[in-house]
């Protein structure tokens, strides 16, 4: 790979997803309408919106050898992403089921499968394709794959002087001294409250929350707020970005959307309050349409909305 590019390390799923009526009950049935199968996971959302905004991306990854892999994979192949380094398990395609409520706040079941099965020679293929990167690509890693892959991807990246954004979810599986290594990471609150020891209810916490991590040495800390916004660690300080006030349709996948944007955004070079902005309009625009790769915006998208931070959205440092 002689360009400079997003690549995106982590799952890819198959996703299956319902409204329903009222947020999901033990004992209850519900009706739920507008059945969508489309492709998900976190690193084909990264991949998928990084070409929705124009950057070249290549995709590392695991799908079965089933009818689900290629469910998974067809929107991405439409978006014209290197899919040359996603290989098939045995296991089957990671499932998704995704039942949205009135107000977008989605619940999800995931069955991870062929994500969490990676063979010798996967190993090796993914580790090769992030040694062989342009070293000003931007690697992108989630942890719904083996977290000692991770590490091993991060090891490759910093010996290619290839910076690392981690999206460290689930919390439970990263590790502090992997994450030490990252330039960027964009837990949401509830995994900052599991990596930090800090439960984050609001902007004091989330700042406490984002200079722990910090500390860790860790450059950029975007902690993905509820609203939509993020609280954002940088040089010693920390910066609260609010999100534009939309209309909420569907929160699947605005975390991946704002996960995505933030590399590129490193990618092109802007400073990381610039990145952070740019990323919270992608996500505000994820937010507004059903689905999750569906509903990503392009750059024309994206960037109608950020007249919004030098306005009534400006970012408010808070030291």
């Amino acid at each position: 790979m002689t360009k400079a590019c997003i690549a995106s390390l982590g799952s890819i799923n198959a996703d299956f997803q319902v409204r329903v009526p009222r947020p999901l009950e033990a004992g209850t049935t519900l009706i739920a309408t507008d059945f969508l199968p489309q492709g998900g996971g976190k690193a084909a959302n990264v991949a998928f919106l990084a070409r929705r905004l124009g950057a070249a991306a290549t995709l590392i990854g695991r799908v079965g050898s089933d009818a689900l892999g290629e469910q998974a994979m067809a929107p991405l192949r439409g978006q014209g992403i290197d899919l040359s380094h996603v290989s098939r398990a045995q296991e089957p395609t990671a499932v998704s089921m995704i039942a949205v409520p009135p107000g977008g706040k989605k619940g999800i079941v995931l069955a991870n499968n062929a994500n969490d099965c990676w063979d010798d020679a996967a190993v090796a293929d993914a580790v090769a394709a992030i040694e062989a990167l342009d070293p000003g690509s931007v690697l992108v890693a989630d942890y719904e794959i083996p977290p000692a892959l991770v590490e091993r991807a991060v090891e490759a990246a910093g010996r290619r002087g290839v910076r690392v954004v981690i999206d460290p979810s689930p919390p439970e599986r990263a590790d502090a001294a992997v994450l030490a290594r990252a330039h960027a990471i964009a837990p949401d609150a509830a995994e900052a409250s599991v990596l930090s020891g800090v439960s984050v209810k609001d902007e004091d916490s989330a700042a406490a929350a984002a200079g722990g991590l910090a500390a860790l040495g860790i450059p950029i800390v975007c902690i993905k707020l509820a609203d939509g916004g993020c609280l954002l660690a940088h040089g010693g300080r920390s910066t609260l970005i609010p999100a534009e006030p939309v209309t909420a349709v569907d929160a699947t996948g605005a975390g991946d959307a704002f996960t995505g944007a933030l590399a590129v955004a490193l990618l092109e070079g802007r400073d990381p309050l610039a990145a952070a902005c740019f990323a919270v309009a992608a996500s505000t625009c994820a937010v507004t349409g059903y689905g999750s790769q569906p509903a990503y915006p392009d750059r024309a998208g994206v960037e109608a909305r950020m007249p919004w931070f030098a306005a009534g959205g400006r970012p408010r440092v808070r030291r």
